[in-house]
C-alpha cells in the first residue's frame, strides 16, 4: 500500500512500483503535489497504487536524461534541412545548457518557468524564447507518447503569469516604404554595388512580395512573359551552403507580373546572359556581389568607380589600361586622372562573382546603407553616413583611400529600420491601398487562408487585371516622382527609363 513521507512543511504520497522502487504522486503537469495532511497524502498514494495494480496506470518507463533522449530524437527527425537546423540550434544552445542532466521523467512546469525567466533576462527577445520553449514542448510531447512521463510540463496552463495586456510581448511594428521609396532604394542598391542587378532585384522584391530565398533562387526558366513562377528557393544553412528546396510551406506559385517588371527582368536577363553556378549546374536570374575568392571585400577603388569618376565606361578604363593607344589623350588623361584621384590599385582583386547574393552581407553592405544612408559599425569602426561624391544625383559612393575626405555630400534616409523581408510587407501593404482581394493577395504572398469564407472566394481575370493596371500606375507615378528629382540617373538601367518619361 501506499504511505505518507512527512517533507516538514508538507506531506508527499508515495506509493509502490516494484520491489524497492516507489514513484511520487504527482498532478497533471507533473509536479510532486504537495498534501496538507497525512491522511490526503496516504488516500492518494493508494489510490495511485491501485490504479498502477488494476491496470489503468502504466508504470513509468526507463529513466533516461534529457540530453541522452533528445540525441534520439533529433536523429529521429525526417524534416526540411532548414527546419533541423532550426531545431539543432534551439536544442544546442538553449536547451541542452539548461536540462541536458535532468531525468526526462524529472523535470517540472517549474523548472522550464525558470529557465525561461532567466532566458527572458539574458536577455533574449520574448519571440525566441517562445519558439524555443515550443521546441522543449514538441520533444516532451513525444516523451509523452512514448511512455517516458505521463504529462507535459511544458503546456502552459491558461491563467498563469504576469497579465499585463495583450501588447507585453508585442515586437516593433515591421517597417514599410512607399512605392516611391521602392524605387529610390532600389537605386542606391545598384549605385552601392556599381551594376544594375541590384537595383532589377530589388524592383521585382518590392513588386512581387517574393521571399528573399525564392529571388536569390529564382533560375531563369521560371520567368515568363507574364508572370514569374515560385518553384524553389535557396535557403542559406549555418554552414554557409545554399540549399535549393521548395518554397516555405511548399507555397508554389505563379505571380503576375505588370508589363514594366517583365520586361526590366527579361531585359536583365538578355545582358547579363547567366550562367549555371558550380554549386547547383543552374541558372539562376541573380549573381552575387561579393567576389567568390573574397577580393571584392577588400578595400579600394573598382574599376566601376573609376569609370564613373571619369565619366566613361569601364570598358573605355579598360582600354586605358590595356590598349593606351585606342583612346583618345584628352579621355586617357581624365582616365588616368581619375586613378590617380581614386587610388585605384590594378589586379588589387580577381573581379570574380560569387554564384549567390548572401543575406548578410547583402542586408549589411547594400541594403541597410541604401535605406539609411549609414554603414554600418565593423570591428573598431562605428557606424557612418555613406560617403558620397555629389554629381551626379543622386550621389555617386565614395571608395578607395580618403573617400570620406573626397565625400561631397550624404544620403538621408529613405525608411529607417527597412529590412528586406521589408519589402515584402511593403507589397502588402500596396496592395491592401488598391482594394486588392484578399485571395489574390494570399496567392501572391504564397499564404494559404484555410477559412470557409476562403473557400467560397475565387479569383478573376477582372481582379487580376486591376491589380496590374494599379501596380503599373505607382510604378509610373513613381518614376516621374524620381524624374522630378532629376531627369537622369548613374544607373544604366533606371536612366533609360526615366528618359522615356520624358
Amino acid at each position: 500500500m501506499g504511505y505518507a513521507e512527512n517533507l516538514g512543511s508538507y506531506w508527499r504520497g508515495r506509493y509502490k512500483l516494484a520491489p524497492g522502487k516507489y514513484a511520487t504522486v504527482r498532478d497533471a503537469d507533473g509536479d510532486a503535489i504537495r498534501f496538507r495532511t497525512k491522511a490526503a497524502a496516504k488516500k492518494a498514494a493508494d489510490a495511485e497504487e491501485a490504479k498502477l495494480l488494476a491496470g489503468t496506470k502504466k508504470a513509468p518507463a526507463e529513466r533516461i536524461t534529457f540530453g541522452a533522449y533528445v540525441n534520439r530524437w533529433y536523429a529521429a527527425q525526417d524534416l526540411a534541412a532548414s527546419t533541423m537546423q532550426n531545431y539543432r540550434r534551439h536544442i544546442e544552445e538553449h536547451l541542452l545548457p539548461a536540462f541536458e542532466d535532468f531525468a526526462i521523467a524529472d523535470i517540472l512546469s517549474t523548472d522550464i518557468a525558470a529557465w525561461e525567466k532567466r532566458e527572458r533576462a539574458v536577455p533574449y527577445a520574448a519571440t525566441s524564447v517562445k519558439t524555443w520553449r515550443a521546441t522543449l514542448h514538441l520533444i516532451l510531447a513525444d516523451a509523452v507518447d512514448e511512455g517516458l512521463r505521463d504529462s507535459n510540463p511544458a503546456t502552459k496552463r491558461r491563467g498563469r503569469g504576469k497579465r499585463a495586456g495583450r501588447s507585453r510581448n508585442r515586437g516593433p511594428e515591421k517597417a514599410v516604404t512607399t512605392a516611391l521609396g521602392i524605387l529610390l532604394l532600389a537605386e542606391r542598391m545598384a549605385l552601392l554595388s556599381g551594376r544594375d542587378d541590384e537595383f532589377v532585384g530589388g524592383v521585382l522584391k518590392g513588386y512581387t512580395g517574393m521571399r528573399w530565398g525564392e529571388v536569390v533562387g529564382l533560375e531563369t526558366e521560371f520567368v515568363r512573359p507574364k508572370s514569374i513562377r515560385v518553384e524553389w528557393q535557396l535557403y542559406e544553412l549555418d554552414t554557409g551552403e545554399l540549399h535549393r528546396c521548395p518554397p516555405k510551406d511548399d507555397s508554389y506559385r505563379d505571380i503576375d507580373a505588370p508589363d514594366f517588371l517583365a520586361a526590366l527582368v527579361a531585359g536583365h536577363i538578355a545582358r547579363t546572359k547567366p550562367k549555371p553556378c558550380e554549386c547547383h549546374g543552374l541558372a539562376y536570374v541573380f549573381r552575387g556581389h561579393g567576389a567568390a575568392n573574397g577580393s571584392a571585400s577588400r578595400p579600394g577603388a573598382k574599376l566601376v568607380d573609376v569609370g564613373r569618376r571619369a565619366g566613361v565606361s569601364t570598358g573605355t578604363v579598360s582600354n586605358v589600361l590595356n590598349r593606351p593607344d585606342a583612346v583618345a589623350e584628352p579621355t586617357r588623361l581624365k582616365v588616368m586622372e581619375a586613378i590617380t584621384d581614386l587610388g585605384y590599385v590594378r589586379n588589387a582583386g580577381s573581379g570574380e562573382l560569387a554564384a549567390h547574393w548572401r543575406r548578410s552581407g547583402f542586408a549589411t553592405w547594400l541594403f541597410r546603407p541604401a535605406a539609411t544612408g549609414r554603414y554600418p559599425g565593423r570591428g573598431n569602426q562605428e557606424e557612418h553616413p555613406v560617403p558620397v561624391v555629389a554629381e551626379p544625383w543622386p550621389g555617386i559612393p565614395a571608395r578607395g583611400r580618403g573617400a570620406s575626405k573626397r565625400a561631397e555630400v550624404c544620403w538621408v534616409p529613405i525608411a529607417p529600420g527597412l529590412t528586406p523581408h521589408g519589402l515584402r510587407h511593403t507589397h502588402k501593404t500596396l496592395m491592401r491601398e488598391v482594394g486588392t482581394p484578399p485571395k489574390l493577395m494570399d496567392e501572391r504572398m504564397g499564404h494559404e487562408d484555410g477559412s470557409v469564407q476562403s473557400r467560397y472566394d475565387h479569383i478573376t481575370a477582372g481582379m487580376r487585371q486591376a491589380l496590374m493596371t494599379a501596380l503599373t500606375v505607382m510604378w509610373e507615378e513613381a518614376l516621374d516622382a524620381r524624374r522630378a528629382m532629376s531627369p537622369g540617373s548613374p544607373v544604366v538601367a533606371l536612366d533609360a527609363l526615366l528618359r522615356a518619361r520624358g
